[in-house]
């Protein structure tokens, strides 16, 4: 299904999407009156990165502390986020405020500070300060060999994939809003890895673009928990300890797996797509070019 001739989200789709928004959210426990029905906290926390890079892990880890709560990927948001990144900056973060905000309300958000996951909003990372001038932007980042193995586990670049995901975002290997437009063509034949590395550096390159964005690495999440926490703690506003006992139920056996779980081909494909930005971010020395 070419990505160009996706039908723009209508109402009906909209409503369906916030339907599923307010069914995940709207039964949780322990939530006081203030919490579910109280004024809208502004104080957002937007976790970006590339798909499987720890958005899930970290957005649920600051979801759990006192104060915060998880919204997951909003589904209305996905959907919509291919809309907004052609829009200029200030339209696509009044139309993010609105999605968001109904997606609080019918989710039952009140006076409690919610966590936003949805790593597409990378690609309109600018409209979230606008949008949201008291937010806090986490960028999480993990090496693109290791993301483009948890990748290649997933239908959602695979050819001839007739399934959607939860917001009706069709799999498949059709070139996605974000492929440059004269490489359509070279992204719909790649290879399943090379396509993979290329979700990564699109992602990763559009979220480094985050003004006051705190970056965080998922290998550092792993590796010393306090550390991060130490780091991320002060921008949250929330004690250091408790988010550090959050970080540390991170695994960290997934760290590395590339060097067993692609073939050679597969991380050659990655390293000629995504060589140059896995050097500048050091998961690869220039040694290696």
């Amino acid at each position: 299904m070419p990505c160009e001739n996706r039908r723009v989200p209508g109402l009906i789709d909209t409503a369906a999407n916030q339907l599923r928004v307010a069914k995940r959210l709207a039964p949780r426990r322990g939530a006081t009156f203030g919490e579910r029905f109280g004024r809208l906290d502004d104080r957002l926390v937007f976790v970006v990165g590339s798909p499987r890079s720890g958005t899930t892990f970290l957005a649920g880890a600051i979801g759990s502390l006192p104060g915060f709560v998880d919204l997951g990927e909003v589904a209305p948001v996905k959907a919509a986020v291919p809309e907004l990144a052609a829009l200029p900056a200030n339209e696509a973060a009044r139309r993010l405020r609105r999605i968001i905000n109904v997606s609080r309300r019918v989710g039952l958000i009140g006076s409690v500070r919610a966590v936003e996951q949805t790593p597409e909003l990378a690609h309109v990372v600018s409209a979230i300060p606008l949008a949201f001038p008291d937010s806090v932007i986490v960028h999480i980042v993990r090496d693109g060999r290791d993301v483009a193995c948890s990748l290649l586990e997933k239908p959602w670049l695979r050819r001839e994939q007739v399934d959607a995901d939860d917001a009706g975002v069709p799999y498949g290997a059709y070139a996605r809003f974000w492929v440059e437009p004269d490489r359509r063509g070279e992204f719909e034949t790649a290879s399943d890895a090379r396509r993979a590395a290329w979700v990564w550096r699109s992602y990763v390159t559009a979220a480094l673009g985050a003004a006051g964005a705190v970056e965080v690495r998922y290998e550092a999440v792993t590796a010393n928990p306090e550390g991060a926490a130490a780091l991320l703690a002060p921008h949250l506003g929330t004690p250091a300890e408790q988010l550090a006992t959050a970080l540390a139920r991170a695994h960290s056996g997934s760290v590395g797996r590339h060097a067993t779980d692609l073939s050679a081909e597969q991380l050659a494909d990655v390293e000629a797509e995504a060589g140059d930005l896995l050097r500048e971010l050091g998961y690869v020395s220039s040694a290696s070019a």
